[in-house]
This record gives structure tokens, sequence and C-alpha cells, in this order.
């Protein structure tokens, strides 16, 4: 086939992009800004576009499909001109879906925890030599590309809830018609697509109500929005719950038939999604035995809780937490992990949901399991967004910490934390930003 991607830059987008092209299709693709990982990725892949922008000549009759990503424009001008000469237009997941109909399609959905979750069933399928196709939202080790379409029978699925095209204003999961589903919790996000809590949980609940009357449901049962929805599934359906652990020199230990298993991954959320990550691989037919002894080696996700430092009494992370239950959950995790140090939480008000006064009370005491609270606002990216500013004041009384620090600037971030002596802290990285390019692993190394 002849495809064409809109919007090409996109981490899934990219990366299918890749997938496609490496199973024989003549692809080519646009956008009008792309940044790494895509542009190396699509550069070595002789996919990276000769021009940046959109362009009207990039579309004409010779082309089968295309697939338009979420970054795209309604007026967009190679948009306009595919529906103008008729081309077959799909969002992302509708390809994928077109890809995989005939696979079982396990999808894992919630608002927080799905990538983890997704990655830890994908390292026990790998460990196992179980067969499968996948997509997933981050770089994971072991797997080259974050997309794979093959023969395989069984293809895991990272369901977001997120809308799927400027012409297919629905969320994503809703295209993949799970056989196994999974949902981690439920808590508000996106609020740019999603500006009321109950247009937000209604989502949710149509993707539950879809859920065909042979596919099966996990739940996370501790979530009170879940043990309400989860009444409107056909399906047949199972809760999990937080598995028992203990934390020894560092290290949190499941115990199973009076055997311990270390994982290397922590927190009572990753463990939780650990625990519905069993249920689903149960469901896929593999044994719990089997499955603590495979995760046991998973070592998480780029950028979710990856320690980029342990030096010098000295440990960092960098996470992608930018909504409060994710923000709560990460905190929590590394006070709890590493009681023994100084934690300094460091968190990025980047998104477009984290940057709109009116959310921003969603984050109460998000961070008050932190020694040093942080909050970071580019001024580059709200003008970008074309935020209004935002006092000091108000992120103190939203998060309810009146000792929360706030920096504007990459400097004073900097200055300050070359002024703490770091000796026996831990600090906590947060963001789906970039600090304005702070390289961390370069700041970090003078300590």
């Amino acid at each position: 086939m002849r495809i064409h991607f809109i919007a090409i830059g996109g981490a899934i987008m990219h990366n299918l992009a890749i997938c496609l092209k490496n199973l024989g299709h003549n692809v080519s693709g646009s956008d009008d800004i792309i940044f790494d990982p895509a542009k190396k990725n699509l550069e070595e892949t002789n996919l990276l576009p000769n021009k940046i922008g959109f362009f009207k000549e990039n579309i004409n009759e010779n082309i089968d499909a295309i697939i338009l990503g979420m970054h795209a424009k309604k007026d967009n001008v190679e948009l306009l001109e595919a529906q103008k000469l008729g081309i077959e237009i799909f969002s992302f997941p509708e390809f994928i879906y077109k890809e995989s109909k005939n696979k079982k399609r396990v999808v894992i959905a919630g608002s927080h925890g799905k990538t983890t979750t997704t990655a830890m069933i994908m390292h026990v399928l790998k460990e196992q030599n179980i067969a499968f196709d996948y997509m997933v939202g981050s770089s994971l080790e072991g797997f080259e590309r974050s997309v794979s379409l093959t023969d395989a029978p069984i293809i895991i699925l990272e369901g977001d809830e997120y809308l799927s095209s400027p012409i297919e204003m629905k969320s994503k999961f809703h295209f993949y018609k799970a056989d196994i589903a999974m949902i981690t919790g439920i808590a508000w996000d996106h609020v740019n697509v999603f500006p009321t809590l109950d247009l937000y949980h209604k989502t949710f609940e149509k993707f539950i109500r879809e859920l065909h009357s042979k596919a099966k449901l996990f739940w996370f049962e501790e979530d009170e929005v879940l043990q309400d929805i989860s009444s409107k599934a056909i399906c047949m359906q199972e809760s999990y719950g937080t598995p028992s652990f203990k934390i020894e020199s560092g290290k949190s230990i499941i115990q199973f038939e009076a055997k311990d298993y270390p994982m290397e991954i922590f927190g009572k959320h990753n463990l939780q999604n650990l625990e519905g990550a069993k249920e689903v691989c149960a469901a896929l037919g593999v044994s719990n035995k089997t499955f603590f002894e495979a995760i046991a080696t998973f070592k998480g996700t780029a950028r979710r809780l990856e320690k980029i430092k342990l030096k010098n009494n000295l440990v960092a992370f960098k996470d992608f937490a930018h909504s409060p239950s994710k923000l709560m959950a990460t905190v929590k995790a590394v006070n709890e992990q590493f009681n023994d140090k100084k934690l300094i939480a460091c968190m990025e008000l980047h998104t477009y949901s984290s940057t709109d006064p009116k959310f921003l009370n969603e984050f109460e005491n998000s961070m008050n399991n932190a020694d040093i609270a942080i909050i970071y606002m580019s001024e580059k990216a709200f003008e970008i967004k074309n935020k209004a500013f935002i006092e000091d004041k108000l992120i103190q009384e939203s998060f309810n910490n009146k000792n929360i620090i706030v920096f504007r600037k990459p400097e004073g971030l900097k200055n300050y934390l070359n002024k703490q002596n770091l000796n026996d802290y831990a600090l906590l990285l947060m963001t789906s930003g970039n600090y304005d390019g702070i390289d961390w692993e370069e700041f970090l190394n003078k300590f």
C-alpha cells in the first residue's frame, strides 16, 4: 500500500510509520514540527520529510490511505486535499484495529499506569516466548519500536482515552474492541477535551459498555468510580487489589506460595498495576508462578520512575507524572521506598490541564509527602500555549502547601539545587515536558 502520515512526528505515529515501511509498504509523511527521538528515528529509516510543514502537493491519487494524527488541524491543507480526492482516512487507532481485527486484542486503559502495565504484560509474554504484537506509549528495553504488527495471534494495546484525530473526536480506546480489558483507575485528566468530570467518566463508561459479552474486564477494586461503572459491563469481570509486599534494603518484595520475589520496580501504585497485569497474563494462559519469575526482571519504562542517578548517597528519578493522581502516587512511592533520605520533588506544570487555573485544585495535597516541594512553570511553554500567568500564591493554595517553591526559568531552578547539599537526598523530577531543555544527567554528574 501507498500510505501517507499527516503529523508523522507523534510518538506512536512515527513508530507506526516505521513499522509499516518495514512490512514493505510505501510510506511517506509530513509534520510542522518534529522533535527527537522521532526526528532521529525517522532520519535513520529515511522517512524524515524533506521539508518541515504541510503541503497540498504531498497528496495525490496514488495514495491508498492517509493516517491522520491528532496534532493536525481540521483545516490542514493535506487533509482537505485527501478529502477532496476521496482517499481513505484513518486515525492511528482505527488503522491498528483494521490490522488486528483477527487477533485477540488486550487493551490496558486508565488515567494512570497504563504504559507501565502494558509494558509489564509485554515483558512477561516475551520472557515466555509467546508471540504477540503491541502498541505502547514508551520506549521499552528489549523492544526496538513501540509498535509491532505481524501475524501474531495476540496484540497488547495501551488504551488511551485522549481523542483520536481532528475528524474523529472520540477516545482512542473505543476503536480497539477489546477481548480482554483492564482499567487501572480513573482520575480526571485532559480538561481541554473533557471539560467536566462527568464527560471524562462517561468515556470510560462507554468503553465498559462496549465490551462484548465474551470479553473479560479486570478493574482496580479500590477505585470508587470503577466500583460504580463496572456494573455497566455485560461481559465477564473481575476486580484486583493491592498485593501484600514488604520493603527490605530498598527492594519491594512480593511473596507468592511461600517464596519471596524481589522486584526491580517499587511503589504501591506500580505493585497494584503488577497485580492487574498478573490477572491479564493468567487470562492469556500464563501461570502465576511463571508470571512472578518473569516480572522480577522487569525494570520499568522510560520516564516512569526512571533512575538517572545513584551515587554519593543521591538517588534521582525522572517520571512522566503530570496529573494529580500520578503526582501523588509517585511522590508517595519515592518517599516510602527511600524513607531514610530527604525528598525533593519537582513537578513541571506543562499540560493544558495542569496550566488551567480552574483545574489546579485537583492537585490538592499531591506533594505533601515531599520534604521540599518545587513547582516549575516554563514562561516559554505558557506563551506557546497562550496561557495566563499563574501567581505563586494560587499554586500554593491549590496544592494546599504554603511551602511550595515556584520557579519559572531553568537558571533559577538549577541555582537553587546547586545550593543544596544533596547527600542523602532523593530527587524526583516529574514532567511531560523538558524543563526548558535542562540536561539533568549532565547537571547531576556534578554531585
